[in-house]
């Protein structure tokens, strides 16, 4: 019997459809994987590109960017030598060494290349190439043109010179402290360097440039900036070259002669305040300032330290008591009692204590004389006959609002002092210290405000601003300004004590020239002048009975005074066997009669 044929079972759907619906569903999950990623890479190129587009951009320039400075010109420092304007300060080209570590590959070996061209310490050199987040080290300073040119041969990547200004001083120490010099930061420092630095100093110009990865810039870079630089101002100064050289020569030969260590002098146009030369010694030579082991060579001590005067102060102290009428001519006589007690202390003169100078003594001989007794007199005349509240504040009025004692003038130096004029309301024994401050000590002063406030007295009255520049001219411009001579003050006296202040001085030269070891004033000039021996104050109070400061304020001229001349010696050490042993005629009232004598050879005194 045949059986019925069985429908036969059909494949499950699963087993018809499973790879196909596999593969679909792969390829479709890698497509939305696919998908997903390139959207997110585009919506992050989107951002980047786009929305962060100038960050980005400015972190790619921040490593390609580089900048470089275009170095200035300082201006130079100029004189008068004749007719001639000549130079006293230059500018010298040298070069700085410098390293970018970002580019330098092998500190190791650049170092040692560098190191064989310059000298200095290789591993120094390679420690300075390996700082880290650096992209600028300097590795040498002050390289010569040869030195650069070798080094810039070797292609070093990131290893490179700039050339940088130095200042050159061509005349070696001739008026060192008042020039001053330049550090190699590039300030000045002392002198006119320090004083006038803004105006000598230029504005670097800049070069901000993008480079390829060597570090060199590209030219045509629309992002590359250059900025000029602006070169300093130039300035004549009033000095006279011919004068400062020699004055410099006689006040050194004057020191050694009587073994001082140190002096200075100022010679000034009293009718201007121009000053026509300043000198101090010891010197030094500005150009190789960094071989100078003591700083204190550097100060212009004629402005910036000082001291107590002495006897020169006589000739303001008489110029106040004429001005006030306390005094009625240089003719008028006092009793000269040979001493004065005074708050429990006695002033009195070497000379009086001999026998000599007691009695009636004119106004004109208590300079002549040099004798504290009559300037101790003169000042109780402001007072009514006696030292109290009203000598005192006369006397104070006068050093500080006539003759400008106590502040700085103004002059253009670095560190220019103030000096020093004691209260005349405060403080133990003032009659006693007033009656020192009336000639020349308890009081400080500098060389420069002495020559200044003499010079006011006898132009007839009028202070001058002292000054050292002639002109300033501007070499981005080429204008050129004249410095008018300022004026602090008019009529700090009456034009007739000017002159009575002169005629006494005369006097004074007249006297006593062969003691001063000087000639006769030659016929046709006048020469006038007052010595100084200043005790030495000690730092534990007190005054040296061995060592003296010697001073000296004189003028010469023709018809009036011409020139001021203030000479200071520190501590001479004059041979018994001199005329005089003090140190005001003994050693400043040479050098000062020297330097007057030197003015007339030269035809510098002139109607």
């Amino acid at each position: 019997m045949i059986s019925k044929n069985k429908k036969q079972s059909s494949p499950s759907r699963k087993s018809q459809h499973g790879p196909r619906f596999n593969s679909i569903t792969r390829g479709r999950l890698v497509f939305a994987v696919i998908t997903l990623t390139m959207g997110v890479f585009i919506i992050r190129l989107f951002y980047i590109e786009v929305i962060r587009h100038n960050y980005y951009q400015q972190a790619a320039y921040s490593d390609q960017l580089k900048e470089y400075q275009i170095p200035d010109s300082r201006g130079m420092i100029e004189a008068s030598n004749g007719n001639q304007i000549v130079p006293l300060v230059l500018n010298q080209t040298l070069y700085t060494l410098f390293a970018d570590p970002a580019f330098i590959k092998d500190p190791g070996s650049d170092a040692a290349a560098v190191a064989r061209i310059i000298g200095g310490s290789t591993s120094n050199y390679a420690s300075l190439m390996s700082v880290e987040d650096s992209q600028y080290e300097v590795l040498a300073n002050k390289l010569s043109t040869n030195q650069s040119n070798q080094i810039n041969n070797l292609n070093l990547v990131g290893i490179g010179t700039r050339p940088v200004q130095y200042r050159t001083y061509p005349d070696g120490t001739l008026a060192s402290q008042l020039l001053g010099f330049v550090n190699n930061a590039g300030k000045g420092q002392y002198g006119i360097e320090q004083a006038l630095n803004s105006t000598l100093s230029g504005t670097p110009g800049q070069v901000k440039a993008i480079t390829d990865a060597q570090g060199i810039p590209l030219v045509g870079n629309k992002n590359n900036v250059q900025t000029p630089p602006v070169n300093g101002k130039n300035v004549v100064l009033t000095i006279n070259l011919s004068i400062q050289q020699q004055l410099e020569t006689l006040l050194q030969a004057g020191l050694k002669k009587v073994n001082s260590p140190s002096g200075s002098a100022v010679v000034m146009d009293p009718n201007t305040g121009n000053i026509v030369a300043m000198a101090n010694y010891p010197t030094y030579d500005p150009t190789n300032y960094e071989s100078q082991t003591d700083s204190s060579v550097f100060q212009n001590a004629a402005v910036d330290s000082p001291l107590e005067p002495g006897s020169i102060m006589k000739t303001l102290t008489v110029s106040a008591g004429l001005d006030l009428g306390a005094i009625t001519s240089p003719a008028e006589t006092f009793d000269d009692p040979g001493s004065y007690s005074i708050d429990g202390s006695t002033i009195s003169d070497i000379a009086q204590d001999s026998g000599v100078d007691k009695g009636t003594i004119s106004v004109t001989s208590i300079l002549v004389n040099s004798l504290n007794t009559g300037a101790t007199w003169m000042l109780m005349q402001m007072g009514g006959g006696q030292i109290n509240q009203q000598a005192r504040t006369n006397w104070y009025n006068y050093m500080v609002n006539h003759y400008h004692l106590g502040s700085a003038t103004g002059i253009q130096q670095g560190y220019e002092a103030a000096g020093y004029v004691p209260s005349p309301n405060i403080g133990p024994a003032l009659d006693l210290t007033y009656a020192n401050t009336a000639f020349g000590q308890a009081v400080t002063l500098t060389p420069l405000q002495m020559a200044a406030a003499v010079s006011a007295i006898l132009n007839g009255g009028t202070y001058y601003n002292p000054n050292l520049v002639q002109s300033i001219q501007n070499p981005n411009t080429g204008k050129t300004t004249t410095q008018s001579p300022t004026i602090w003050k008019k009529n700090i006296v009456k034009p007739a004590v000017g002159a009575e202040l002169a005629q006494i001085m005369e006097s004074v030269v007249n006297t006593n020239y062969y003691i001063y070891q000087m000639p006769k004033p030659a016929a046709g000039y006048i020469i006038g002048g007052k010595t100084g021996t200043a005790q030495i104050a000690q730092p534990g109070g007190g005054y040296s009975s061995t060592n003296f400061n010697g001073t000296f304020i004189g003028f010469v001229g023709v018809n009036k005074p011409q020139y001021v001349i203030m000479v200071e010696v520190n501590t001479p050490h004059i041979p018994e066997n001199s005329i005089d042993t003090y140190a005001g005629a003994g050693a400043a009232a040479p050098i000062f009669g020297k330097i007057a004598n030197m003015l007339i050879s030269n035809g510098n005194v002139t109607n």
